[in-house]
C-alpha cells in the first residue's frame, strides 16, 4: 500500500497563494495518475487538477489559469500551486493516486490511494 501525505494548507487572504504538497511513501513502478480533489460545502469531492503518466495536466474550469499541478518524480511529490485564491476555494484538499493509469482524470471512484487532507481557508 502507498501512503499519501498532504501539507501546505493554511489561511490566506483573497488574491494570495499557497502551494500544496503530496508526498508518496514509495514509487509506483507502474503508470499512474495523481489528482487533487477538494471537499466542497455541498459535501461533494470535486476534482480540480490531475496529471497522468502522459504528463498532460487537466483542470476544473473553476481553477483553470490559477492553479498548476506539477510533479517532482525524484522526490515522489506532487504539488498544487494555487494563485489568486478566492474565498470559494476554501475547502479541505486531498490528493489521490491510481496505478495503471495513463491520463489524468476526475473519476474519484477509480482512485485507490488517498491522503488525509489539508485545509485551505481564504478570507475576503
Amino acid at each position: 500500500q502507498i501512503r499519501l501525505v498532504e501539507s501546505g494548507g493554511g489561511s490566506v487572504q483573497a488574491g494570495g497563494s499557497l502551494r500544496l504538497s503530496c508526498v508518496r511513501s514509495r514509487s509506483f513502478f507502474t503508470t499512474y495518475c495523481t489528482a487533487w480533489f477538494r471537499h466542497t460545502q455541498n459535501n461533494e469531492r470535486e476534482g480540480i487538477a490531475s496529471v497522468g503518466d502522459d504528463g498532460v495536466p487537466i483542470y476544473a474550469d473553476s481553477v483553470k489559469g490559477r492553479f498548476t499541478i506539477s510533479e517532482d518524480v525524484a522526490k515522489s511529490t506532487v504539488y498544487l500551486q494555487m494563485d489568486d485564491l478566492k474565498p470559494e476555494d476554501s475547502a479541505m484538499y486531498y490528493c489521490a493516486a491510481q496505478m495503471y493509469c495513463q491520463s489524468g482524470h476526475f473519476r474519484r471512484e477509480e482512485y485507490t490511494e488517498w491522503g488525509q487532507g489539508t485545509q485551505v481557508t481564504v478570507s475576503a
